[in-house]
């Protein structure tokens, strides 16, 4: 069940990396955000780090507010974990 979660958020990510309206350096959080999750590390360590990315990055005030609730719903999904 985790992993199908796990997939879901990850496709979920790879849509924001496709969207031009985002600025490069939530991208970039996000991708490093994405990159942690596929790490090889504690599943719990890198699911809280990634928590913790995501939270900094949805503060931004450059961000798009429609990308803004589309983090909050990865971020519930990744709580869920």
């Amino acid at each position: 069940m985790a992993k199908k979660n796990l997939d879901e958020i990850l496709s979920m990510l790879n849509f924001l990396l496709e969207d031009t309206s985002l600025p490069r350096n939530i991208k970039r959080v996000i991708q490093e955000a994405k990159n942690t999750l596929l790490a090889e590390q504690d599943f719990q360590t890198k699911v809280s780090s990634t928590i913790q990315m995501l939270v900094e990055v949805s503060e931004d005030v450059n961000m798009p507010s429609h990308i803004r609730t589309y983090i909050w719903d990865i971020l519930m999904r990744l709580e869920s974990l």
